[in-house]
């Protein structure tokens, strides 16, 4: 594994970071909070602008190339600033199993508008019937010249945005993935809270009507599920990342500045520690991380690898955010300072991944067989 970036990976780390550090201070995110809104449409145009939504894209279509390690610097960038567009949900989720999968017409069909900021491509991957995404319940079945989509889909992302949500169903000779437009009929949404107070969506689907058009063609529709789900666990992982590696610098920022009997909290050996522990857990979350995606991006196998970077994404943003929030005192629960949105961000990621004990399951499983 080659730990050293490119320097156009570099260039694109940086201008993120420029770009974030602009537009996500703790004001303009106070004034959006209060408008009750999750989504920054400023920031995501000023994305567009700088080409930064071009990512995974190839460029015949006129984006930047790259694959999931271009989209993990990007989202590590985001996380860090908390910021309020879906990266995720439209990059690694919606834009890359179209470029990986989709047939010329649906990648010159969707990719620009995406690439201009117009519009984003979204998936829905859990369901309420089945635990495992990659056995989807929803059914597809031929009905004349069309193809006919019952099931529900939960906490979908952004799904408010979509022109399509990639939806994976069971069909007759195995899963299908499937372009749903969002507003088509039989299509039912409805909003779900959550812990970050992100835009996710229930989407219940009876008898919706798809054409060939916007049916995805893998040559093994079980095979390019998983791939899917690996990209989008990685770049969560790496948006994760960022959060943890946020709250972690605040928190060194207001234990140095902050006195106690006399001296800088910081310098107490139990402060020491603690922030010791959550700065290994940062690292152990960036480099199992980055293992993944580099693994993925090789298009080699990385079941393994997804899962311990899972595990340490899961774990050890639980970790750091506790520490923080500990480290804090009670200024860690005022919401009018930023730390209470990573740990919100974190906490609904962990969720999303599926939580640190699960990952030791599934591990321990491969291990015994």
């Amino acid at each position: 594994m080659d730990l050293a970036f490119t320097d156009d990976q570099a260039s694109l780390r940086d201008l993120a970071k420029q770009i974030f550090i602009g537009y996500c201070t703790d004001q303009k995110l106070r004034a959006l909070e209060k408008t009750g809104a999750a989504f920054d449409p400023d920031l995501w145009a000023e994305l567009a602008r700088a080409h930064l939504l071009g990512f995974g894209v190839p460029e015949e279509m006129g984006g930047n190339g790259g694959g999931i390690i271009e989209l993990c610097l990007l989202l590590e960038q985001a996380g860090r600033a908390a910021a309020p567009v879906p990266l995720w949900a439209a990059l690694v989720c919606g834009v890359l199993p179209v470029a990986m999968f989709g047939t010329e017409e649906q990648k010159s069909r969707l990719l620009p508008e995406v690439i201009e900021g117009r519009a984003i491509v979204t998936a829905a991957f859990d369901e309420p019937e089945s635990r495992d995404p990659s056995a989807p319940a929803s059914v597809a079945r031929v009905e004349g010249d069309e193809w006919r989509i019952d099931g529900t889909k939960t906490e979908v992302p952004a799904v408010s945005l979509a022109s399509r949500v990639i939806v994976p169903a069971l069909a007759a000779d195995g899963v299908g993935l499937f372009l749903v437009d969002p507003q088509a009929p039989g299509v039912t949404l409805a909003m779900q809270a959550n812990t970050a107070a992100e835009p996710l969506s229930q989407m219940q689907l009876l008898g919706v009507r798809i054409g060939d058009a916007d049916v995805l063609l893998p040559p093994d529709g079980r095979a390019a599920l998983g791939i899917m789900l690996d990209h989008a666990q990685v770049g969560l992982c790496a948006l994760q990342l960022g959060i943890a590696e946020h709250a972690l610098r605040l928190t060194a920022e207001y234990s140095s500045g902050r006195e106690q009997f006399g001296r800088p909290l910081g310098s107490f050996q139990a402060v020491q520690q603690r922030a010791a522990d959550a700065y290994v857990d940062v690292e152990a979350m960036r480099w199992t991380m980055w293992r993944a995606a580099w693994l993925l991006s090789e298009g080699l196998p990385a079941t393994d690898e997804v899962l311990e970077a899972k595990y340490f994404a899961s774990e050890g943003g639980h970790r750091v955010l506790a520490a923080a929030q500990h480290l804090h005192g009670g200024i860690g629960v005022d919401m009018t300072y930023p730390l209470h949105r990573y740990t919100f961000l974190a906490k609904q990621a962990e969720l999303t991944l599926g939580g640190a004990t699960e990952q030791l399951a599934k591990l321990g499983d491969r291990m015994a067989t």
